[in-house]
């Protein structure tokens, strides 16, 4: 995902990428991820979680990084 990918919920950044088994996906911040994972597993086909990155990049990198 990239720094363009944005929530779904709340338009932040999106860290977790759920493609649904009917073929379409959601994207949500960490705290939507977070939020919603319980009943996201029970839709999602797949579940990928960047949410690690936030605690390892700094908040000045450049925009490609983040």
């Amino acid at each position: 995902m990239t720094a363009a990918d944005r929530c779904d919920r709340c338009g932040a950044q999106a860290y977790v990428r759920a493609v649904l088994a009917s073929g379409g996906e959601l994207l949500f911040c960490a705290h939507h991820g977070r939020e919603h994972r319980d009943a996201l597993r029970e839709v999602a086909r797949d579940i990928q979680d960047e949410s690690r990155k936030l605690a390892s990049t700094s908040s000045i990198a450049p925009v490609d990084e983040r």
